[in-house]
């Protein structure tokens, strides 16, 4: 990566965010703006550096360069919004004909670059300042956990990245192997297990903030994603057994508003009712939200027919899941949008799509700002139970998995008889299909399938009848602008030369 990549986007500017009563941080409104040249200096510096790396979350553009292209990307969902938004943008991702030019790859990028940055700035120049330690120890190892999330984030989209450790960006910078990202992103994380505080240490100003459980869970999909099941039975076990956190006794809230900074949740962005990341808002459910009336947004990612039809009968998440039209909810009936078909057909009049939304996103009301007051929830205990029960199959403890997967279909059914009964097969293969099921219909549109199919080698087998090609489409390409704009120091991913 050339001076003028990513790190032209940084110019010296940080986004700052402060502290608020019992408010939580990550919803309080943006301050100000200061100049690198004189900052951080002091203790209250520190913490407005730290925060801004926080608030690269809330940019529109973190999520997924503003719209949900990895749940498009798979079998969960479809584009959405009405037939003509985006169509020649955003739709290619149906069908896996997206091009390296399309204008969310360099926002994405560009965005965690930013975050990367900021980041860079509190593990530079923190260090040096006088101030307590055990703050600055926290202060270092927050910065080290999103730092090694933004990583994440790059490497699982586009492979090996360009590796920037410093405010002072080399002039010239090319990709670095993966295995060299995954080593910064593990380093990173250790660095923040070691010092970052319980959940339970944390009171309300603080909520949202990242915990030793989140690094460690983290870790745990880090290590999933590379295929080291013992080191991810083994951070997921940490967390489990830490009695920090646990389900949320209704599925529902584990995403509503009702559950924000609930037992369920590890990791997630807070953000408060009102348009734009300079009032506190954040505008990944306003991009879901439901498009028309009541008209809470633009009405992307709508959940697809295979989907729907993959949840076992009477499983509740189907419900809580996906938003109908007709429904009501909050005492709010879902009309939908008068410029989107209701149903589509194909040439043969088999259903393929009907208008619908992600129920996951929804908040109580009728008009857009509240929507802009999503809760995105990054990391969920089921997640980290889920993926200690596919490390455990894979490590031949099946039995041991068992209960992990089973706490998660308890929760589910919610104590209705006969519904989603216990899984009690401990053949290995029989095993790791179930997990791979259970996965999909409880993170369901919560960008976690595309990744999942990737890693677990099933992505040209599922999603090959939508257009995705071996051995190209397992990454994004890296985005043009910033290859040509390196003059060509930067390399293309296969497949999109």
């Amino acid at each position: 990566m050339s001076k003028h990549i990513t790190t032209r986007r940084f110019a010296l500017a940080l986004i700052l965010l402060g502290l608020a009563g019992c408010q939580d941080f990550l919803e309080k409104p943006l301050q100000g703006r200061l100049l690198s040249s004189n900052f951080p200096v002091s203790a209250s510096d520190a913490s407005l550096a730290t925060n801004a790396v926080y608030n690269t979350l809330r940019n529109s553009s973190y999520h997924f360069g503003l719209f949900p292209l990895m749940d498009i990307m798979s079998d969960d969902a479809r584009k959405g919004s009405n037939p003509s938004d985006q169509a020649s943008t955003i739709g290619p991702y149906d069908n896996f004909t997206h091009i390296n030019t399309e204008t969310s790859l360099p926002r994405w990028w560009n965005t965690l670059y930013e975050g990367i940055k900021r980041a860079n700035v509190v593990l530079e120049k923190v260090p040096a300042i006088q101030m307590d330690d055990a703050l600055k120890t926290r202060y270092l190892a927050e910065a080290s956990f999103l730092r090694g999330l933004y990583y994440f984030d790059l490497l699982r989209a586009f492979g090996g990245v360009p590796i920037v450790t410093s405010t002072v960006t080399p002039a010239t910078l090319t990709r670095n192997s993966t295995d060299e990202v995954y080593a910064l992103i593990i380093s990173d994380l250790e660095l923040a297990v070691a010092g970052l505080p319980k959940a339970s240490d944390l009171d309300a100003a603080n909520a949202g903030r990242a915990t030793v459980g989140a690094a460690k869970s983290l870790l745990a999909r880090v290590y999933l994603f590379r295929g080291d099941f013992v080191k991810t039975e083994k951070y997921a076990l940490e967390v489990i057994n830490s009695g920090e956190y646990s389900l949320m006794a209704n599925f529902a809230d584990a995403n509503s508003e009702a559950g924000e900074f609930g037992s369920e949740s590890i990791f997630e962005i807070g953000a408060m009712r009102f348009e734009g990341i300079e009032n506190g808002g954040d505008q990944y459910g306003n991009v879901q939200g439901v498009r028309g009336s009541p008209n809470r947004g633009w009405g992307f990612n709508r959940p697809s027919m295979d989907l729907m039809n993959t949840f076992e009968a009477n499983d509740p998440r189907k419900e809580a899941t996906i938003l109908y039209l007709g429904e009501v909810i909050d005492g709010i009936t879902i009309l939908g949008d008068g410029q989107t078909p209701d149903v589509t057909k194909d040439a043969n009049d088999v259903v393929v799509e009907i208008e619908c939304y992600n129920q996951k996103v929804w908040t109580p009301g009728t008009q857009v700002p509240p929507q802009f007051g999503h809760n995105r929830r990054l990391i969920r205990y089921a997640d980290v139970l889920l993926m200690a029960a596919e490390a455990l199959n894979e490590n031949n403890k099946p039995a041991e998995a068992l209960p992990y997967l089973n706490q998660v279909r308890a929760r589910a059914r919610d104590g209705a008889a006969g519904v989603l009964p216990d899984i009690s097969d401990t053949n290995q293969a029989t095993l790791r299909d179930k997990i791979f099921h259970e996965r999909r219909v409880e993170l369901a549109l919560e960008g976690h399938r595309f990744w999942d199919l990737v890693r677990t080698g099933r992505a040209a087998a599922v999603l090959g009848p939508l257009g995705f090609i071996a051995g190209k489409h397992e990454l994004l390409a890296i985005p043009q602008t910033e290859i040509d704009l390196s003059q060509k120091v930067l390399t293309q991913n296969p497949g999109w030369e």
